[in-house]
């Protein structure tokens, strides 16, 4: 149950930003002992794979907070932050199976399939988001948002690795926050329509 909720939050938290969660992964498996890599994932504390992630981040934290550029890099991750979720739910259902969890070890596809599918409506409600922040606050929003997106991804990762029961708290919000702002948009949109 730890690693399911452990990995819904690191693949929620790829949802907002692909680069953190897996930097904290492979870090605090270097570092700590509350990661434990199997053999397959070993890659992911590998320290020049981590120094490809960090600039990869570093651009994605730049280019995130300047207004339509964040949508063409919101594109661009459609592909990057599901498979990023992909790869961290899956690298801790993999270290469950090392505690020996049946279910995750009689079907390793679903860790997978569960962490490309969190990442990507996570993401798809924040490159939705975006583009309505950016023209309700003239592009002054841009990287306030990607700000509190970038310390979230931060934020839920150290919480899935260190207290998993937190993120069902979490992943609560996240679908209320989600519901609120689709509300949102639909309201806006219907105002704004002829009629």
């Amino acid at each position: 149950m730890f690693a399911t909720l452990t990995g819904l939050g690191l693949s929620t938290a790829a949802g907002l930003n692909a680069y953190i969660p897996l930097l904290v992964v492979g870090v605090l498996a270097n570092f700590t002992d509350r990661v434990k890599l199997p053999d397959g994932y070993a890659w992911l504390s590998n320290w020049g794979v981590l120094a490809v992630i960090a600039v990869l981040l570093l651009a994605e934290v730049v280019l995130d907070k300047i207004p339509a550029v964040d949508s063409i890099n919101d594109m661009i991750q459609t592909a990057v932050r599901p498979a990023s979720g992909g790869v961290v739910f899956s690298a801790t259902s993999a270290a469950a199976e090392l505690d020996n969890s049946t279910w995750l070890t009689e079907n390793p596809w679903l860790s997978w399939v569960l962490g490309i599918l969190v990442a990507l409506a996570v993401h798809t409600l924040k490159a939705t988001a975006r583009p309505v922040v950016n023209v309700g606050t003239g592009g002054v929003g841009a990287p306030v948002m990607s700000t509190v997106e970038d310390a979230g991804s931060l934020g839920v990762s150290l919480v899935a690795i260190f207290i998993p029961l937190l993120v069902i708290v979490l992943l609560i919000g996240l679908a209320l926050l989600a519901w609120w702002v689709i509300r949102k948009v639909r309201r806006r949109r219907r105002d704004r329509s002829p009629g």
